[in-house]
């Protein structure tokens, strides 16, 4: 092998445009991860932030009240002061509330008991049941299970009939059978992250609690329900929030009552007034920023 082959065996391979990326990337790890989230990023802004800036707008427009054109030209505060001070809009509010956060205790409170035997008492076996059982109704149309609903409320149907030996009667088509489709609806979206953050749960923090003489709900409030809290709250906010911004239910089953969603839908549609829509849109969307923030401040999403 002559001298001029050996070197050229032995000399370092050259530097392309793709290595030099490639080295600035490895000695940049921040740089890498800001190249790795940008599109995600991206994405985020214009579904989220830009679709809620276009709402925001929206809502200070107005209707021509002859031709019924958007009238984009002039802006105004008007929307945003009829939701403030009608009465209607301010009950209609309290309503939507008081079922969404009436939907959100009845579902984490079934769930519970659930999830604990699901993750720490059933079998493995018995598990998989149950895991299956639990997100077999996710694979059914919300409408079918709406108007299942409605068929076991009415008058003549499953409850009336199973009660009348008992003497009870259908609650028929009102807010309680808002709440009760809302809360079976809802409930899978409620167990599966409790069900989760049981698992996690070590059972020889159980059994530590056990043999120091703690008793079944000292054990519960002083070991489980600390360790559980964050799973409960990510339960919770997918329960309160869908509920918020719910409009069919309330069509189905609800009887001639009204919530936000409704609201909306109306004025976006029959009604033809999209400024209006976008202000009442606007209140669900404070709602849950105002949640949110009050559940930041427990420290429950640092370790979701």
């Amino acid at each position: 092998m002559s001298l001029d082959t050996a070197r050229a065996a032995v000399s370092p391979p050259r530097e392309t445009a793709a290595r030099r990326v490639s080295a600035r990337l490895s000695r940049t790890p921040r740089l890498r991860l800001g190249l790795l989230i940008s599109a995600p990023l991206a994405w985020l802004v214009l579904v989220y932030v830009v679709a809620l800036a276009a709402l925001l707008i929206t809502a200070l427009w107005t209707v021509d009240s002859f031709t019924g054109d958007l009238d984009r030209s002039a802006w105004t505060l008007d929307n945003l002061r009829l939701v403030l001070t009608e009465q209607l809009y301010r009950t209609v509010t309290l309503r939507t509330l008081s079922i969404a956060a009436t939907v959100t205790v009845i579902d984490v409170l079934v769930a519970l008991p659930i999830a604990f035997y699901m993750a720490k008492v059933a079998s493995p076996r018995v598990q998989r049941i149950l895991v299956i059982a639990v997100l077999t109704p996710l694979w059914a149309s919300y409408l079918v299970k709406a108007y299942a609903w409605r068929s076991t409320l009415s008058d003549g149907g499953l409850v009336e009939w199973l009660g009348a030996p008992l003497g009870v009667q259908s609650p028929g088509y009102g807010l309680p059978a808002v709440v009760i489709t809302q809360a079976y609806i809802w409930l899978p979206y409620v167990i599966l992250p409790i069900f989760a953050g049981l698992e996690r749960v070590p059972n020889s923090l159980l059994d530590a609690s056990s043999d120091l003489g703690a008793g079944t709900w000292r054990t519960v409030r002083s070991v489980i329900m600390p360790l559980l809290f964050p799973a409960i709250i990510a339960g919770a906010i997918f329960s309160f929030s869908l509920t918020l911004g719910d409009y069919i239910t309330v069509n189905i089953v609800g009887g001639a009552n009204q919530m936000l969603g409704n609201l909306v839908y109306t004025n976006a549609g029959a009604a033809n007034n999209l400024p209006l829509a976008a202000a009442l849109a606007l209140i669900p969307i404070t709602i849950m920023i105002v949640f949110l923030a009050a559940v930041r401040r427990t420290g429950a999403l640092d370790n979701l």
